[in-house]
């Protein structure tokens, strides 16, 4: 399980800024002005529809599914392996964590786009198309019709690589932080794309980001901390040990001298029973 500091680190303080990022784009209403700015023009469209369709849709959109499904291929076969492998075997549990966080964040995003409701941008009147805005917590029109583009699902599977760092983090810390750089790298490539396109506004994609780190947390917290805090503690007790006495930290050295000490002798009397 994970402690207090690292609640806060991991879940805590990440939430906050997501909250308040998102705060910040629904109240000030900025979704639609950077859209505006930098992918909408009333003359040509799109920036990533027309002549961009090559590198929004085809490269990025339909290209990119490509990564995290390989990813996830990848982390079938290592678990499957492991039980084969003298080299995997110690992988398993994080080779299962990674396929199943990534299925996770992706299903659970996929269902949540149909349970918001949320128009695409690009079905807006002022953006090509001819619907109202209507905000997320906003009561929707009776007569308009379903909607489904809230949270950003293309961007979740990019953000869902996140598994890799937390998979890594308590291993092989160096090569985790390579993970996390590229996986946020993913997450904000895919993002764009689709968001020049017209397929999502950034709070989408904000908000499949939040959901992807915090559902990862969670399972990282039930799956693999647990075993991480075991050897860490196996490890310092070990460091601890090898310490002179002096040195060794009070509670170690008071819970080890009780578990040590001898158990009071006992004496036989003369009919041979202990006294």
């Amino acid at each position: 399980m994970l402690v207090l500091r690292d609640w806060r680190r991991l879940a805590a303080w990440p939430t906050l800024g997501f909250l308040a990022a998102f705060a910040a784009l629904e109240i000030g209403h900025f979704d639609r002005a950077i859209a505006q700015a930098l992918f909408w023009r009333v003359d040509s469209g799109w920036l990533g529809a027309g002549a961009g369709e090559w590198w929004a849709r085809d490269l990025i959109h339909q290209g990119g599914r490509w990564l995290p499904r390989g990813v996830a291929v990848l982390a079938l076969i290592a678990w499957i392996a492991s039980y084969r492998s003298a080299v995997l075997r110690p992988w398993r549990r994080e080779s299962a964590y990674v396929l199943l966080g990534m299925a996770l964040v992706i299903g659970l995003v996929g269902a949540l786009k149909h349970l918001t409701n949320v128009d695409c941008p690009w079905d807006l009147a002022g953006f090509g198309g001819t619907r109202p805005y209507v905000a997320l917590f906003d009561s929707r029109p009776s007569g308009l019709g379903a909607a489904a583009c809230f949270p950003g699902a293309h961007s979740s599977s990019g953000f869902a690589l996140f598994a890799i760092y937390f998979a890594l983090r308590d291993r092989a810390s160096r090569a985790a932080r390579v993970a996390l750089f590229g996986a946020l790298v993913a997450g904000v490539v895919f993002a764009f794309g689709q968001e020049a396109r017209g397929a999502h506004f950034l709070s989408h994609d904000l908000a499949s980001a939040g959901i992807a780190w915090l559902v990862l947390v969670f399972l990282y917290s039930k799956m693999l901390a647990p075993r991480a805090a075991a050897i860490y503690s196996n490890t310092r007790a070990s460091e601890y040990a090898s310490m002179p006495l002096a040195r060794q930290p009070r509670m170690f050295r008071e819970k080890h001298s009780q578990s040590a000490a001898p158990s009071a002798p006992t004496s036989l009397g003369l009919n041979g029973e202990r006294s």
